[in-house]
C-alpha cells in the first residue's frame, strides 16, 4: 500500500505518479512507500488550504475544540498503528512510540482548550470617544515541517495550535517517517476536520529543497514552523526572511546537565540515564553534556557507568531500552566520535560497541574542548562527561556552545540552583530534573543556535495569529483641517 498525499480532504497519488521508499533502518526491509510530490502537488495543497481558510477561520471556538478533542481520542485509539509505523520507519522502541502518542493526543487536547483563549485587549486611547482594541486573528495558511525523531509529538505539535487558532495547514512530512506523519492527519480527518484544513505532502529526499522553497515562496503561505537541525533551520530562516514571513524554529541542542557539588548524586544519575539515552539520544533535549563538579565526579561517574552498562540495546521490536539509530551513517558517526575522544585522552567508561544500526549506551569521561563530542551534537547514545572545578566553570562550560535549547541543574540548595539556572543560556532549564521533559501547555523553544519562537499553550497563540489594532471612533470627530 502506498502512503497517499492528502489534498483538500482527498487521498491522492502524486501528479507525476512517482513514489518513494522508506526502508526499515534496523532490518533493511521496506517500511513504507509514499507518494513523491512535485511542484504541481505543492500548488494543489496550497490552493486547497487557501480555499478552506475563510470558512475555518470563522468557525466558532467550540466547534474547533470539539474536533480537536475528538481527534485526540482517535489518536489514542491508533496507538498500535502508530507504534508499528514508528518501529518500522525509524527504528524506535515501542515504549517511545507509546509515549509519543500519549503526549501528541494531549497536545491536541491542549490546542482544543486554547480556542477560547485567543484573546485581545482594550487599550486606552488619548483620542476622545475612541474605543481602541488589540485583536488577534488567524494568519492564513501555515506551513508545518516536522522531523522523524519524535514523529507523532512533533508532527502533531506542528499543526495543532495553527489549526486551533483558525489557520489552515500544510504538513510537509519527513522523508524518514511519511506513514507516521500521514496517520496524524487521518486522526484529524476522521474527527471531522473540514476538507482543506489539513493537507499533507510527502516527497522524495532529493526533492525536499525545491518542495520547501516552493511552499515558503508562495504568497498564500503566511507562517512557517520548522523543527529539525540547526543546519537546515538556517536555510529555512533565510528563505522565510527573503519572503518576509514569520518563522518558528526549534532546532538542535547540546543540552548540559550541571551537577553541583551538593547534588543528590543518585537523583542526578537517574536524570542523566533517562535524559541521555531515551530514544537512543535522538531527541533535541537529550542530555548531550554531563558537567559534574570534580569533588563528586568519581562517585557520580562510577554509579552512572554501572547503570549505563546494564541498559539493553538491540532489536527495537524486543524488550530493549536502546533500539536502532535512524541510519547506518548515524551509527557509524558514533564510532567516529568515540575514536576521536579516546585518541585525545578521554576514558571510555561504558559501552562503545556498535552492531549494525544499534549502538550501546556509551559514556566518555574526562572530555575536553579538543574533542569533537564536546561541541558537536551527537544525536545518539554517546555522551561526554566534563569535570569542572567550581560553579563558575560549570556555567562557563554549559554556555560554551552554539546551542541553547534545554538544560538542567542538580543541587540540594534550590536557591543556588536557581541562581545557576538564570545564568545558563537556554530556553528551558529544569532544577533537579532531566534535560528531557515536555508538556503540551509549556512554552517550548530555544535561544542562540537552537532557534526562536515558542510552541505550546498560550505562548504559541502569538506565533500563529496576527495582532491587529482596530478602533471604533466618533464619525463627527474634529480634524485640524
Amino acid at each position: 500500500m502506498t502512503i497517499s498525499l492528502l489534498v483538500n480532504g482527498v487521498d491522492r497519488p502524486a501528479a507525476s505518479g512517482r513514489t518513494c521508499d522508506r526502508m526499515n533502518p534496523f532490518t533493511g526491509e521496506l517500511a513504507t512507500r509514499s507518494a513523491a510530490a512535485g511542484l504541481d502537488d505543492v500548488t494543489a495543497a496550497i490552493d486547497a488550504a487557501s480555499a478552506a481558510f475563510p470558512a475555518w477561520s470563522k468557525t466558532g471556538p467550540g466547534q474547533r475544540r470539539a474536533i480537536l478533542m475528538k481527534a485526540a481520542d482517535i489518536m489514542d485509539s491508533k496507538v498500535d498503528e502508530f507504534t508499528r509505523l514508528m518501529i518500522e520507519e525509524t527504528g524506535a522502541t515501542a515504549p517511545w512510540a507509546g509515549f509519543n502518542v500519549m503526549l501528541a493526543a494531549n497536545i491536541l487536547r491542549e490546542a482544543g482548550a486554547m480556542t477560547t483563549q485567543i484573546a485581545g485587549e482594550i487599550i486606552p486611547s488619548d483620542k476622545p470617544s475612541t474605543l481602541a482594541m488589540g485583536v488577534r486573528q488567524a494568519a492564513g495558511v501555515c506551513l508545518a515541517i516536522a522531523p522523524w525523531n519524535a514523529p507523532v509529538i512533533l508532527g502533531t505539535r506542528a499543526v495543532a495550535m495553527p489549526i486551533a487558532c483558525g489557520n489552515t495547514v500544510i504538513l510537509k512530512a519527513s522523508e524518514q517517517c511519511p506513514g507516521t506523519h500521514r496517520l496524524i492527519a487521518t486522526a484529524l480527518t476522521e474527527a471531522g476536520m473540514p476538507a482543506g484544513v489539513i493537507n499533507v505532502i510527502t516527497n522524495a529526499p532529493e526533492d525536499a529543497p525545491q518542495i520547501v522553497e516552493a511552499l515558503i515562496a508562495h504568497p498564500a503561505v503566511r507562517r512557517v514552523n520548522f523543527t529539525g537541525s540547526t543546519k537546515v533551520g538556517r536555510i529555512i530562516a533565510e528563505l522565510t526572511g527573503r519572503h518576509l514571513k514569520p518563522a518558528l524554529l526549534e532546532l538542535g541542542g547540546k543540552a548540559p546537565l550541571v551537577i553541583l557539588d551538593d547534588a543528590d548524586i543518585d537523583g542526578a544519575v537517574n536524570a542523566a540515564i533517562f535524559g541521555a539515552f531515551m530514544n537512543q539520544g535522538q531527541i533535541c533535549m537529550s542530555t548531550e553534556r554531563i558537567i559534574v563538579h570534580q569533588a563528586i565526579a568519581d562517585e557520580f561517574v562510577a554509579k552512572l557507568a554501572a547503570r549505563a552498562a546494564k541498559l539493553p540495546a538491540g532489536d527495537p521490536r524486543g524488550h530493549v531500552v536502546l533500539g536502532s539509530l535512524i541510519s547506518l551513517d548515524a551509527a557509524r558517526k558514533m564510532e567516529v566520535l568515540i575514536a576521536d575522544a579516546e585518541a585525545k585522552g578521554a576514558k571510555l567508561v561504558a559501552g562503545g560497541k556498535r552492531t549494525g544500526t544499534v549502538v550501546e549506551a556509551t559514556l566518555l569521561d574526562h572530555v575536553t574542548p579538543a574533542m569533537r563530542v564536546y561541541s558537536e551534537e551527537s544525536f545518539g547514545p554517546v555522551k561526554p562527561i566534563i569535570r569542572v572545578a567550581d560553579e563558575d566553570e560549570a556555567v562557563r562550560v554549559a554556555n560554551d556552545t552554539e546551542y541553547g535549547l534545554s538544560s538542567a541543574v542538580f543541587s540540594r540548595n534550590v536557591e543556588r540552583a536557581l541562581a545557576v539556572a538564570t545564568r545558563i543560556e537556554s530556553g528551558i532549564c529544569h532544577i533537579n530534573g532531566p534535560t528531557l521533559n515536555d508538556e503540551a501547555q509549556m512554552p517550548f523553544g530555544g535561544v542562540k543556535g537552537s532557534g526562536y519562537g515558542r510552541f505550546g499553550g498560550k505562548a504559541a497563540i502569538a506565533e500563529f495569529t496576527d495582532l491587529r489594532w482596530i478602533t471604533i471612533e466618533d464619525p463627527a470627530q474634529h480634524y485640524p483641517f
